[in-house]
């Protein structure tokens, strides 16, 4: 279990300059939509987990430091100099939180001077990626129109001591990361460079993973509209196969080590009839395997959709031994074995059967924000800001249990968030496809 010494976020000294948003939180107190600076935000949220910490005095509970302004700040607004990257993966809401970040900025700390690194970490090292460019609130007035990122982005590590060395030369002040787990890893390694060269450099990550799979930071930005958009794709697959004799369609989202986004997407439109993800175990073959159970529903029902994260039965298949840019394995083609398996099964016990195949992939992570997307996207950034501003580093925000918080980066690079299939959603994918409880 995460404890609260873990759970410190660092600081690059004593807050000593008056915050022009002072004002807007001088009378403010802890209530349900708020948490004043001076509180905590605890991390269990029922009784029987605080039980099983052994009844620890309530200042030892666990708890994160609480998003959101402050009255004092560690940097001269006058002077202070930014810097924002954002790397690995495309994402809705990426220019969200650029603009946020900007707008915040300049409109409400007066901080003017702020630079866009070019293509992700390989922006930070000369010579690697095109010269950084201003970014301004006319600069980043309608970016939100558009999804991607208008930074560009990358993979794959640099060299940390020459990415410091240019945040020295240039005078940054505070490094804003958007990025995922590698790129947070990456963020991390910074802040401890900074530190050991005692450099009052702040680096504040806004965490980004499409698959939803960083802990402890709730819901990530970007989330919501990707399993908006593969909802249509399995709703299209529905249409399909209904209009055909014997119709199966298979529809893979993104997901390589966590299926949120095939569950969602399943639950938004009760169109699945089988969700398959990397958490959850099954086998093809045998009376209760999927092979067996999709001819029975199909039979039934005259139609079925399977939704597959594409991390889904790779125990199933030989493992493959590349890697890519980022050092992950690259995943072995599930969704074409599965194909093959249904079209033999469907065949050797002859019945009819029209197969199609959807991979809506990239698409869904390439759209813009939906608006629900980009006001948490304008929410996070907002709260990255405060916590820059006020010396805060090696962290990102969060909003665990619906409260904004800072999170060391150490914490929420640890493990990855899985869909546990003990949990309430894993359920409610259960009782939406009446697939059956084990495929084992």
């Amino acid at each position: 279990m995460v404890t609260l010494e873990e759970l410190q976020v660092r600081t690059l000294g004593e807050c000593t300059y008056d915050s022009p948003l002072a004002d807007y939180v001088a009378a403010r107190s802890t209530n349900a939509y708020y948490v004043a600076e001076t509180d905590r935000v605890l991390i269990d949220d029922t009784i029987s987990l605080l039980q099983a910490r052994g009844g620890i005095p309530l200042d030892e509970v666990p708890s994160f430091e609480p998003g959101g302004p402050r009255r004092k700040l560690f940097f001269d607004p006058k002077k202070t100099k930014v810097g924002i990257v954002t790397c690995g993966g495309l994402c809705p809401g990426l220019n969200d939180v650029i603009r946020a970040i900007v707008l915040e900025l300049f409109e409400h700390y007066g901080v003017t001077d702020i630079t866009g690194f070019k293509n992700g970490y390989a922006g930070l090292v000369p010579g690697k990626s095109p010269d950084p460019i201003t970014l301004t609130p006319s600069f980043v007035e309608t970016i939100t129109d558009r999804g991607g990122t208008v930074l560009g982005s990358s993979r794959g590590g640099q060299s940390v001591p020459q990415i410091v060395d240019n945040l020295v030369h240039r005078e940054i002040d505070i490094l804003f990361v958007i990025g995922g787990d590698g790129s947070m890893r990456g963020a991390h390694a910074i802040a401890e460079e900074a530190l050991e060269r005692n450099l009052p450099i702040a680096v504040v990550g806004v965490p980004k993973t499409i698959d939803n799979d960083i802990p402890l930071i709730g819901t990530s930005f970007g989330f919501q509209t990707a399993y908006a958009k593969a909802a249509e794709s399995i709703k299209g697959a529905r249409v399909e196969v209904e209009a055909a004799i014997g119709g199966v369609g298979v529809v893979k989202v993104m997901g390589r080590a966590a299926g949120f986004i095939a569950c969602y997407a399943a639950l938004a439109n009760h169109d699945a009839d089988f969700v398959l993800i990397p958490e959850v175990p099954f086998n093809l073959q045998g009376e209760n395997g999927l092979l067996a159970t999709l001819r029975k529903r199909v039979k039934e029902r005259g139609s079925a959709v399977i939704v597959l994260a594409e991390g889904a039965g790779q125990d199933l298949i030989p493992a493959s031994r590349r890697t890519d840019a980022s050092g992950n394995t690259v995943l072995g083609d599930f969704a074409g074995f599965l194909r093959a398996q249904i079209a033999r099964d469907f065949k050797d016990h002859d019945e009819p059967l029209t197969l199609r195949y959807f991979d809506p992939g990239y698409m869904i992570r390439s759209v813009p924000a939906d608006p629900a997307d980009s006001v948490y996207c304008t929410r996070l950034a907002q709260a990255a800001v405060h916590a820059a501003m006020a010396g805060r580093t090696d962290m990102v925000i969060g909003r665990p249990r619906h409260r904004f918080a800072h999170v060391p980066i150490s914490v929420v690079v640890k493990n990855t968030q899985n869909v546990n299939p003990d949990g309430d959603l894993w359920l409610s994918v259960l009782e939406s496809t009446a697939q059956p409880f084990d495929m084992s």
